[in-house]
């Protein structure tokens, strides 16, 4: 059995490692590259070509079934992520770089972030045609002029080295969606979008091919255009991630062979990356342990370069250097403190005192609680007590803490954030705490407005599907 399942591995391995076609873009900068065993900064960049690997031109039905016609002279790098895998196999983090961000380019000024690859494969393809080499040459040596530079962008933005490189195509992402069987994604709302070709139901679904395409490039008619399209993009990414690493697909030799009948296609790596190494570093990244996040920005303009996204290179560099520190097996951060706006209190008066349920309640509001029914009891407890949903104890204590202190008891009964306050005849109004400045100021904001501010967007990693727009 060990024998038979070496042979089956060695292969599979021989066979990708043979035929995998590589573009030597690293910067060593004198030095070497990365042991094995080590942390490593891996640039991901999809591109929106309508060649394959080896640089040849894609084929009119082949096209047609990407759902792309045909852009001649047009290369872009539409998506660009900075993927950092730590060395123990712990956390991993992909870090986003919005297309459109306005950069510095080195030896070129700033731009678009994007037109780097182009940029610097049409310089390059005009010198090589000069020299007189072939179309397929100037196609291939041209393109690593591209890549090069884009590596070098995305280390000034981000002031880390960029170990190693991974790029693939229109044609390989429609070929890696249909060797794993599909995608699962999920939306929150139906989709019907021209431009892209995205149609598509609300709730969860299994798509592949041209539909996993027109999926990750929408984004016209996405309540944040190219950022939605990013978080596509993350939920999507995340997903082929947990089906390859925890599905079985790494042990099913047909779709192995399909993955690897891809990568030959259409992927292009550095030569320096030993695909054996890093798979073993990478095999515990489905779950939580693989975060998507996306670089920090400030806001949109307009100027020579078309549409803009604005960024501040240190505000960048700060969030990266943090991202990547807080991998591993760093300490989970420290659990935060319950909103009081997400609460809604109901008051019971068991005190006989005219008035106190809505005396309590005002007090309450002051602290940014939303208020409930209001209500007299004749059976009071023989204590104050709040009484909470099960698994919200923490907002419940936050709650009995404003209050002076009084008890707190699980109630089946409540669901949700909804709480109960029953006041009894130990109770004072003196007790109840005095807010704080956040306080008041969560009191005021929510007053100034009906509308509940919206809740920030959960993390995205390999562990289950999210409903995104």
């Amino acid at each position: 059995m060990v024998l038979a399942t070496t042979g089956i591995g060695w292969r599979f391995y021989t066979d990708l490692t043979g035929g995998i076609n590589t573009s030597d873009v690293i910067s060593l900068d004198g030095g070497e590259s990365k042991p094995s065993g080590t942390d490593v900064n891996v640039l991901l960049v999809g591109v929106d070509s309508r060649t394959d690997a080896q640089g040849r031109p894609l084929s009119k039905q082949v096209l047609a079934q990407l759902r792309s016609g045909a852009e001649d002279g047009v290369l872009n790098s539409d998506t660009i992520i900075l993927l950092h895998v730590p060395a123990d196999g712990g956390k991993a983090t992909a870090i986003s770089v919005p297309r459109d961000s306005y950069v510095d380019i080195p030896g070129h000024g700033k731009g678009k972030i994007n037109s780097a690859y182009p940029m610097a494969t049409l310089k390059e393809a005009g010198k090589l045609r000069n020299e007189g080499l072939s179309e397929l040459e100037v196609e291939k040596k041209s393109r690593d002029a591209g890549r090069a530079l884009l590596v070098k962008t995305v280390e000034k933005l981000t002031d880390q080295h960029i170990d190693h490189f991974a790029e693939v195509n229109l044609l390989g992402f429609f070929q890696l969606t249909n060797a794993i069987g599909g995608v699962p994604v999920c939306l929150k709302n139906p989709v019907n979008e021209w431009r892209s070709g995205a149609k598509f139901p609300a709730g969860p679904q299994t798509i592949s091919g041209g539909a996993a395409l027109a999926f990750v490039r929408q984004r016209y008619e996405l309540p944040q255009s190219d950022f939605s399209r990013i978080r596509r993009q993350q939920v999507f990414l995340a997903s082929v991630a947990h089906k390859i690493l925890s599905a079985g697909t790494l042990t099913s030799p047909s779709k192995l062979q399909g993955l690897i009948d891809t990568a030959k296609e259409s992927v292009v790596l550095d030569p320096r990356l030993n695909i054996l190494d890093f798979a073993r570093q990478a095999s515990n990244l489905a779950g939580g342990n693989l975060e998507f996040v996306t670089i920090p920005t400030a806001g949109a303009d307009n100027n020579s370069s078309g549409d803009v996204v604005v960024v501040d290179t240190d505000d960048v560099q700060k969030f990266v250097k943090e991202k990547i520190q807080a991998t591993g097996t760093a300490a989970p951060p420290p659990a935060a403190k319950p909103d009081p706006s997400q609460v809604t209190v109901d008051v019971r008066n068991g005190t006989g005192r005219s008035g106190l349920a809505a005396q309590v309640a005002r007090k309450l509001d002051d602290h940014g609680y939303q208020q409930g029914k209001l209500d007299n009891i004749d059976d009071p407890p023989k204590a104050s007590t709040v009484h909470y949903a099960p698994g919200h104890s923490e907002q419940a204590k936050a709650l009995a803490d404003v209050l002076g202190g009084i008890n707190t008891e699980e109630d089946s009964a409540l669901t949700g954030d909804t709480t109960r306050v029953y006041l009894a005849s130990d109770f004072s109004v003196t007790d109840i705490t005095s807010p704080s400045e956040d306080d008041r100021s969560s009191s005021s904001s929510r007053h100034r407005s009906s509308a509940p501010a919206a809740p920030p967007a959960p993390p995205i990693t390999a562990d289950g599907v999210p409903c995104i727009d």
